[in-house]
């Protein structure tokens, strides 16, 4: 059983800092990408970030670049999300994702962890 655990999360006063965690439980992902996205309230699930296996591919939705920061440490399988210069429209459900490839497709994805509330008070 393939379990994602979140952490991090958080209330957080506009232009702070949060770092998000996610921790692959009962596998490794070898060739697998990680990553994040957000579901801010009556709003569709929104792609934030993913990393490639190896860390070589980056991508990142337009609002969040030079902001957000996304690593992995494939010995911990755990992916991290650095978030910085918070903003109130940040506001959501963060969730883990996990799918085979160098990216991440919402319709495509393979294991999600259960979410973790980052809240920006502006």
């Amino acid at each position: 059983q393939v379990q994602l655990v979140e952490s991090g999360g958080g209330l957080v006063q506009a232009g702070g800092s949060l770092r998000l965690s996610c921790a692959a439980d009962g596998r490794t992902f070898s060739g697998y990408a990680m990553g994040w996205f957000r579901q801010a309230p009556g709003k569709e699930r929104q792609f934030v970030a993913s990393i490639s296996w190896g860390g070589g591919q980056t991508y990142y939705i337009e609002s969040v670049k030079g902001r957000f920061t996304i690593s992995r440490d494939n010995a911990k399988n755990t992916v991290y999300l650095q978030m910085n210069s918070l903003k109130p429209e940040d506001t959501a459900v963060y969730y883990c994702a996990v799918q085979s490839g160098s990216t991440l497709y919402v319709t495509a994805i393979e294991f999600w962890g259960q979410g973790t509330q980052v809240t920006v008070s502006s």
